[in-house]
């Protein structure tokens, strides 16, 4: 329970946890001075940004490459694409038609700058077909953007499948882990992406600070000019509390795992399998639950006609009773158009417009979701009602 809101809407923001507070507070007391400054006051906080960035490389199996930290996800997915790409000489860029926005629109800036923007084709449930793609590896492809785990769907890419096929191929591999860190184990020794996004406030961390993962050897154009900060590739002072409050949420979540992971599956396929009992609620996403986020659940929705009903609603409807979830992505959800990645695992705009998803955090018990059932009953015989009125 959040503020005593019922709280099932982790893939949008995390409440940031207790600790990570904690944590912060104490940092902000010693180390609130500009990292760049040779004093001794501006020497403290230089050395705790330096060893986040060693901890964060570290918790993510960085051996070898740097960490930039950025304000967030999208601007770690912009500087990805903008960094490589503006660096080349135009050729091919992949991409899924699961993608967050904030690798859509750099994609959309990037053809008018001369690039061939080339999309993936993925199944009904949202995976890459991998030898679709292995053909697509071939010149003149430069980079491929594949989002790791789906926060619309839910869909987990095999990503050491893919990542193998790049390394073969010679193309760059960035991935968007927004919704992956804290949640599944990330190990960049095993899974070599060269650049890898992510961002604090999904996983109980700060908001305002993400950071971009780079491989040893990957060199970017840099985007937003000014100084010489994080290695010369984003100028501006560096946020050194909110950057050790990331480091601090993730090493929490991510030193657990898979146990929080686990458990967050069990709540989810409890809930869901009460849900898909109703009349009117079917799974979007896949349906084998090792290729879902651990945390997600995807649902269309329609009245026993078998008319879609709007997921928008639905979630207003459940907010009414105290719950929050989400009809997709909130960087989209003040858009009255059809879920765009629904739409690219074939439905149609109107089921594409009846999504609801809900995604589970560690601060949830298992009694918590004991009256969601009935609510969601009520709620979905609602909206049934009024879409024949």
């Amino acid at each position: 329970m959040v503020d005593s809101l019922l709280y099932l809407d982790a893939c949008a923001a995390a409440p940031p946890h207790p600790l990570v507070l904690a944590a912060m507070a104490e940092y902000q007391a010693d180390c609130w001075a500009n990292p760049s400054s040779l004093h001794s006051a501006g020497l403290m906080a230089a050395d705790l940004l330096e060893r986040s960035r060693l901890e964060l490389a570290a918790l993510v199996g960085l051996k070898k490459g740097e960490v930039i930290f950025t304000s967030g996800g999208t601007e770690a997915n912009n500087l990805a694409l903008f960094g490589v790409c503006r660096r080349l000489t135009p050729g091919r860029l992949l991409l899924s038609p699961l993608e967050h926005q904030s690798v859509k629109a750099p994609a959309a800036q990037l053809r008018l700058e001369g690039w061939q923007i080339e999309l993936l084709p993925v199944d009904q449930q949202g995976l890459v077909k991998l030898e679709e793609l292995e053909k697509l590896l071939e010149p003149p492809t430069r980079l491929l953007s594949l989002v790791w785990g789906s926060a619309e769907v839910g869909t987990l890419q095999p990503m050491a499948a893919v990542a193998a096929l790049c390394k073969a191929k010679g193309v760059l591999l960035h991935s968007d882990a927004v919704q992956v860190a804290g949640e599944v184990l990330v190990d960049l020794e095993a899974i070599p992406v060269d650049l890898l996004s992510v961002s604090a406030h999904k996983f109980q961390g700060p908001r305002g600070v993400g950071a971009l993962l780079l491989a040893d050897g990957i060199e970017l154009q840099p985007q937003i000019r000014g100084g010489a900060q994080e290695g010369g590739h984003r100028s501006g002072t560096e946020p050194v509390i909110l950057a050790a409050g990331m480091v601090k949420a993730l090493e929490l979540r991510q030193t657990c795992q898979p146990h929080p992971a686990e458990q967050l599956a069990q709540l989810r396929d409890l809930l869901m399998e009460q849900l898909l009992a109703l009349n009117g609620v079917r799974l979007s996403g896949p349906s084998n639950p090792m290729q879902r986020l651990p945390h997600h659940l995807s649902l269309l929705l329609s009245n026993p006609e078998g008319v879609p009903l709007s997921g928008r609603s639905m979630v207003r409807a459940m907010a009414r009773g105290g719950v929050a979830c989400s009809s997709g992505s909130a960087c989209s959800s003040g858009k009255e158009l059809a879920n765009s990645n629904l739409l690219a695992l074939g439905l149609s705009d109107a089921e594409a417009a009846s999504g609801l998803r809900f995604s589970f955090g560690p601060w949830l018990e298992p009694s918590d979701l004991d009256e969601i059932p009935a609510l969601f009953e009520r709620c979905l015989a609602e909206l049934s009602l009024e879409k024949l009125q």
